[in-house]
């Protein structure tokens, strides 16, 4: 092979490759670059950069430890500072669909690091300096924690946290209005839209407690177990070290794993992060479906509540709005638990010592974190902030639904209160009317204030 102005040589233990002039990476990236041309999705931004925290972390662990310099060490946290910082993410450009061990990708981060620092002045080999003390089973499935626990408390919780707020402000706004409820999409006893919202908040509070409930197991990084657990070429003190490093560079309570073995050979904690993904889009799935019934319409539908309008909703039928933010937010949630069958199915791929299914985990994770971080924030932001009662059509559905005749159970009986109902559905009465006119009252099975009190909309809400 000759050099071009295009290309330049490179070699590994298989011989010389072909690597672009420009790039940062070597022969081991590129040959990863030419054997998998498979999807074109890379490892989420956020993933590459906690592969260069870890790079980092070691480092740091290898200079207390003797294994490199101060001068080695410092070039590589230097190197890899730069990249979390958002610098030369172009240069790992290894599809997601690689070595299921992420060992490409590892070795794509130890090549870019090792060129940054050479053009720095510290010429440091990408195996034996920047990966030392480790091994990409050990450093990649890290990395995948980092990523997971930072983007959860950094942007997931945060965003739950904000649609939660904006759900709970709804239900104090509307606490006083009442509207029917509906079970099987049939009427029901009354609530209030008050109620329902406070619901809605509270199906998203229980999201962000069980992302906390998780976190443990996510915290507990499989660092220092090497290649199958048991830390070989590892010195003594590496993972304690390292670890603490990375817990000092993030603000999370990193931990060593209490069984290497476990740690390598399976990835329950992502898949148990993954169902809590999953319940999340589940949630929310309800919660925008409730909001397109409430809002359908505006003439024919529900109409309960008016979503802001954001946009002309149809290319042929003027003035037509939809409710695209919810519907957005279904789709994530669609995604979000496909993306959990893939990480169900991936995470039950470890053999013996290792799982080899770990880079479509880590790409499925990442994803829904940060899919469900931004749904969340937009649709409190542009919907659910804006959303309005349509009061007149609430009371009037809670007035004219056949179930608030349940109250009259206590004085004339379930089978006549239910003749009631169907008299009142049948004769398009109210059902105050049809108790008159079926001569409750007057034979005194109730007196006329029993039946009032009994049928006012507002006390059958418990509020």
């Amino acid at each position: 092979m000759t050099e071009t102005p295009d290309f330049r040589i490179e070699h590994d233990s298989m011989g010389e490759v072909k690597v672009p002039a420009s790039a940062l990476w070597r022969a081991q990236t590129q040959r990863a670059v030419e054997n998998f041309p498979i999807s074109g999705a890379t490892l989420e931004d956020e993933h590459v950069k906690a592969i260069a925290r870890v790079k980092a972390a070691a480092a740091t662990a290898n200079e207390e430890l003797g294994v490199l310099t101060p001068e080695q060490a410092g070039a590589i946290r230097d190197a890899a500072a730069a990249i979390v910082g958002g610098q030369h993410l172009d240069q790992f450009p290894i599809d997601v669909f690689q070595t299921g061990s992420g060992t490409s990708s590892n070795m794509n981060m130890n090549e870019v690091l090792a060129s940054l620092t050479t053009a720095a002045g510290v010429e440091l080999h990408p195996n034996d300096h920047v990966n030392a003390s480790q091994s990409s089973n050990d450093t990649f499935p890290t990395s995948i924690h980092v990523a997971a626990a930072v983007a959860t408390t950094g942007d997931l919780v945060p965003g739950l946290e904000i649609l939660e707020h904006a759900l709970a402000a709804k239900g104090t706004q509307f606490r006083d209005l009442v509207k029917s409820g509906r079970t099987h999409l049939m009427d029901a006893t009354p609530v209030t839209l008050g109620q329902e919202f406070d619901g809605y908040a509270a199906v998203v509070r229980m999201a962000a407690e069980r992302l906390q409930a998780t976190l443990p197991r996510v915290l507990e990084l499989p660092l220092g177990g090497t290649a199958v657990g048991t830390g070989i070429n590892t010195p003594d003190g590496f993972a304690e070290k390292a670890i603490a490093a990375l817990a000092s560079d993030t603000g999370l309570a990193f931990t060593e794993a209490r069984n290497h073995f476990e740690a390598q050979g399976g990835r329950d904690a992502l898949v148990e992060l993954s169902g809590q993904l999953r319940t999340i889009a589940v949630g929310l799935t309800k919660i925008c479906n409730d909001l397109r019934w409430m809002g359908s319409g505006p003439t024919t539908g529900l109409a309960e509540v008016t979503l802001p309008d954001l946009q002309p909703g149809s290319s042929i039928m003027p003035g037509k709005v939809n409710p695209v933010l919810p519907e957005a937010t279904l789709m994530v949630c669609a995604q979000v638990i496909g993306n959990d069958v893939t990480v169900t199915t991936a995470g039950a791929s470890g053999v013996f010592e290792l799982n080899v299914m770990m880079p479509v985990i880590a790409r499925n994770v990442l994803e829904s974190i940060r899919l469900l971080a931004n749904a969340s924030r937009v649709l409190a932001a542009r919907c659910v902030d804006g959303i309005e009662p349509n009061e007149e059509r609430l009371r009037g559905y809670a007035e004219s639904s056949p179930s608030i005749v349940t109250p009259l159970n206590k004085y004339i009986g379930y089978e006549e209160a239910s003749k009631v109902a169907k008299a009142a559905l049948k004769k398009g009465q109210t059902i105050r009317e049809t108790v008159l006119e079926m001569g409750y009252v007057e034979r005194g099975d109730l007196t006329e204030e029993q039946m009032d009190a009994a049928l006012d909309v507002r006390s059958m809400t418990g509020s």
